[in-house]
């Protein structure tokens, strides 16, 4: 191994929403890199699938479907992750969701179901891997927020609020579990071509401004995360806690 603080043998990962998109994208590249991979979704077809990829490309993984939305379901599948596979190293909360509607007509149930999915399963799951983990003395959590922890645009208030959260519940879980040996980061992604930001990607409208508003000029490819998630999963980042990493083409660098 040419770099070994970035080496992840013997680590095993739980990557949730990693059926597609950037979580698929992370599983991956921690794969690569030397990882068990632990699969979660909830379109069981969507998961069997991406396992079969992994496992064509000789990586070890396995499934768990769990609800990240539902504590009790959580706790069932972590422990039986635990028991039946094998002790969860790195937690990567990812699963997410997006709706797009001016702030005034925003549905009360839309409202509820985007900071179950977005913040509440960041600390469902957190807390029942943590538990784990503190029990082992160490361990290490990514979760993903994103530019809109620091930035907001309309229509997306919600997800501005939750992603927000996200990046304050990362700062809170460092602040109770480093004493631990935890580390808890998160990444923040700027505009990355993925399934939730498809319809964006599909206007010309958008991708014109996007270009014009990100020093970079472009849209972000999922694959360009990797690098990221390895350094905060991996003994590279040791005495890193509590930290928000944009990976966003300087988009909240310049006005």
């Amino acid at each position: 191994m040419a770099f070994p603080l970035f080496d992840l043998t013997g680590r095993r990962a739980l990557v949730t929403g990693s059926s597609q998109g950037i979580g698929y994208a992370l599983a991956c590249g921690l794969a690569e890199h030397g990882a068990a991979i632990v699969l979660n979704g909830r379109d069981r077809s969507k998961l069997a699938s991406a396992a079969s990829s992994l496992k064509e490309a000789d990586h070890d993984v396995a499934v768990s479907d769990f609800d990240v939305t539902d504590p009790d379901a959580v706790k069932r599948g972590v422990d039986a992750i635990e028991r039946d596979i094998g002790p969860i190293d790195i937690l990567i909360n990812n699963a997410g969701m997006q709706f797009r509607t001016p702030l005034e007509d925003f549905p009360a149930e839309r409202w509820e179901q985007l900071l179950r999915t977005n913040v509440s399963s960041v600390f469902y799951v957190g807390q029942a891997v943590a538990r784990h983990m503190i029990a082992r003395g160490g361990g290490k959590i990514i979760n993903i927020a994103s530019v809109q922890s620091e930035l907001a645009r309309p229509g997306i208030a919600p997800y501005t609020a939750s992603k927000g959260a996200v990046r304050n519940l990362t700062r809170g879980m460092c602040t109770d579990w480093a004493k631990y040996g935890l580390q808890v980061n998160a990444i923040a992604p700027g505009y990355f071509k993925t399934p939730l930001n498809q319809a964006l990607v599909d206007s010309q409208e958008f991708t014109s401004w996007l270009e014009k508003r990100t020093p970079a000029a472009r849209w972000g490819e999922v694959e360009e995360l990797v690098g990221s998630a390895v350094f905060l999963a991996s003994r590279a980042s040791s005495f890193v806690n509590g930290h928000t990493l944009y990976v966003d083409g300087g988009i909240t660098t310049s006005l």
